[in-house]
Parts: structure tokens; C-alpha cells; sequence
């Protein structure tokens, strides 16, 4: 009898999953090419801590745009090597380029946020675009999601990139915040549900309506929270104001993490927040996809046949979603729910230790 029942219960998960994925691939959102108007000023705001890998790379692709409706605003958070410099460089090249100086960090605020408030203060655009120095932007994208924006009244847009994976390493690992998104929420549904639930936002490139943003100060009201970009967009949703989430768009780009542990470290600060903030939720999502192969090889081979198909749909199609390669998503998932595990167990360590260092600074504030 309890076998039956778990399997009942691993195929309907399975066939949620598919659900999910199914209206991922059906309702695809995607940006078309247009032109930015000359009334729509963006700001592009990078908050940036020790990034002098990143940020002369990022700066060079922002410099391709020849409009000069657009800013450039740095802020550079008391970093310790080149980026300072390296800002300063090219600011001397484009006007459109300026470096500000964060102020020292306020009690209960985190160190990023900070960074993005103090951007916000001084942006002049009718759009604020906040970027990680990690994206790489290319062609019209800031024109196309600034029209899509328009298109359909949204008050924030968030794109989640197309993940670079060159090491073994990174293969293992990153492709795992795409499959748990995208198995277990229709992107359309962030757009076209008025709930709050349904909301999903990815901090390295978060498009906002100046307005909107000046209204809701999201920055400083969730100071203190390490998973901002859900956060806001939880609260956008709650006051009415409409979001938009898309993935798969090929020309925004970042290279996230270079190493496994690096990833571990990295996720650890989010994943509980994909479910919900529930660590419950969280370990029993893992359970299922891990193991709910168990009871259904015992119930029935035959059901057993029927749920590798199902898994391996579920596999390919969120792939193909997210601009990933399906045979290594299929072949390497195994690695990925490994992955997964360990960084529940860091991210349940950080929370109970309170104590997670994050570029030298600890985010989990003490009371």
C-alpha cells in the first residue's frame, strides 16, 4: 500500500514537472529587435567589489552601444584591486562612463544592496538597468527589453542569462538553478498571475521602470536580505505592480562561477529561497528527483520504463529552454542532484551558524 502511494505521489511530481517544463517550451518569451527612442534614457548600474576580472569586459561591450541616451554608473564597493582603475580608464575614453564611491556600509545593510541604492540616487534614466560586472550584454538587448517593458506595463523585468560553463567543474553544477526553475515554474505565469508565488527575478539583470523603483525603493527596504532579487519581485507583485522573467535569451551572458566550489558557496546563499525559504521543501524536492526511482522499479517495470521517459522529457525540454546542451544535461544529472545536496547542507550550516562570508562580508546579519 505505501509503495503505491509513493509511486502515485513520484509520477504526479514527475508529471507536474513536465507540465511546468511543457508550458516553458510552448510559451517561450522572447525579445524582438527594436530601436531605443530618444526619450527613454537608460541607466546601466553595475555595483562592483573586487571585480577586475569582469568589469573591462563588461565596460567594452556597453561602449559598442553608440546611443548617447544611455549612462554608465559604477559603483565601486570599497574594492581591494584593480577595478577602481580600471573603471577610472574607461570613464576617460566615453562621458558616458562615471565611477562613484560607495559610502562606508551602514548598519543592517548588506553590502550589495548598499551598492544598488546608492546607483539608484544618482541615475537619471527613465529605466535603471542593474547588472552584475560578471554579464556580458550584446547587440539591442537593453533597447529590446526596455520595449518589452512598454509592451506589456511591466515595472520590472529580470532576464535570467545564458549561463558560460567551460569547466567540468561548472558543468556539474550550474545548470541546476535552471532546472529547479524551470521544472517547478512557467515563466509566463511571473507576467500573467497576480500571485505573489509566482515571481521569480535574477539579480544579474534586473530592468526597472525609474518610476516604479523611486516609488517602492526596493533596495532599501529589503536592505538586509541576501536574496534580493526574489524579494523584490515577491514585493512588485504584491502591490500590483506587473513582472516579467525570461530565460534563453542568448545575448545576455555570464560565466557565474569557475570552480565546483566556488558554485557550492555561491548557490548556498539562494537555494531554499527557490522553495519557498522552506529547507523541508527543499530536501523532499531533492528526495523525489533523486530517489523516486526506487519505489516505481519496485511497483512495476514496465511503470518504471514510463518514468525514465518522463524524466528524460522533463531533462531535454528544460534544456532547450535555458540555451543548455540536452545530452550533457541528461548525462551529467546525476552530478547535478549531487550538487545539490551539498549545497543544502552549506546553505543549512550558513543559516544555522549565522556566519557566511560572501567577499569578506557576512550575510547573515546579527541582531
Amino acid at each position: 500500500m505505501l509503495t503505491d502511494f509513493l509511486v502515485l505521489f513520484v509520477f504526479c511530481f514527475a508529471g507536474f514537472q513536465g507540465g511546468n517544463v511543457l508550458l516553458n517550451l510552448l510559451f517561450r518569451q522572447r525579445l524582438f529587435s527594436t530601436r531605443l527612442n530618444t526619450d527613454e534614457k537608460v541607466s546601466v548600474l553595475i555595483p562592483a567589489r573586487d571585480e577586475e576580472k569582469n568589469i573591462e569586459q563588461l565596460l567594452s561591450l556597453l561602449r559598442q552601444i553608440e546611443t548617447p541616451f544611455l549612462e554608465i554608473i559604477v559603483c565601486d564597493d570599497h574594492s581591494t584591486d584593480r577595478t577602481r582603475e580600471i573603471v577610472t580608464q574607461f570613464a576617460s575614453l566615453d562621458n558616458r562612463i562615471r565611477l562613484i564611491e560607495s559610502k562606508p556600509l551602514p548598519s543592517g545593510w548588506l553590502g550589495k544592496n548598499h551598492a544598488c541604492y546608492q546607483l539608484a540616487q544618482v541615475a537619471s534614466g527613465r529605466y535603471f538597468l542593474f547588472v552584475d560586472a560578471d554579464v556580458r550584454i550584446y547587440g539591442t538587448i537593453i533597447s529590446d527589453a526596455v520595449a518589452y517593458c512598454r509592451k506589456y506595463h511591466l515595472g520590472l523585468l529580470s532576464i535570467f542569462p545564458k549561463q558560460i560553463m567551460l569547466t567540468n567543474g561548472e558543468k556539474r553544477s550550474v545548470p541546476l538553478m535552471n532546472y529547479i526553475l524551470l521544472t517547478l515554474l512557467p515563466l509566463i505565469f511571473v507576467r500573467v498571475s497576480p500571485f505573489a508565488s509566482h515571481a521569480a527575478a535574477n539579480g544579474q539583470f534586473m530592468l526597472f521602470d525609474a518610476e516604479v523603483y523611486r516609488a517602492l525603493n526596493p533596495h532599501e527596504k529589503f536592505r538586509n536580505s541576501p536574496v534580493e532579487d526574489i524579494s523584490i519581485a515577491r514585493h512588485f507583485k504584491r502591490n500590483k505592480i506587473k513582472v516579467g522573467c525570461v530565460t534563453g535569451e542568448k545575448r545576455v551572458e555570464c560565466r557565474m562561477y569557475s570552480t565546483y566550489e566556488d558554485a557550492i558557496n555561491g548557490f548556498a546563499k539562494n537555494i531554499f529561497m527557490f522553495f519557498g525559504n522552506s529547507p523541508f521543501l527543499a530536501f523532499l524536492f531533492w528526495a523525489i528527483v533523486t530517489l523516486g526511482f526506487i519505489p516505481v522499479l519496485i511497483f512495476s517495470i514496465q511503470w518504471f520504463w514510463l518514468f525514465i521517459i518522463m524524466v528524460l522529457f522533463n531533462l531535454f525540454s528544460y534544456a532547450l529552454v535555458s540555451k543548455q546542451n540536452p545530452w550533457e544535461s541528461v548525462l551529467l544529472f546525476p552530478t547535478h542532484v549531487w550538487f545539490m545536496l551539498q549545497v543544502m547542507r552549506k546553505a543549512w550550516s550558513n543559516r544555522k551558524n549565522k556566519n557566511y562570508l560572501w567577499k569578506g562580508r557576512n550575510i547573515y546579519l546579527r541582531s
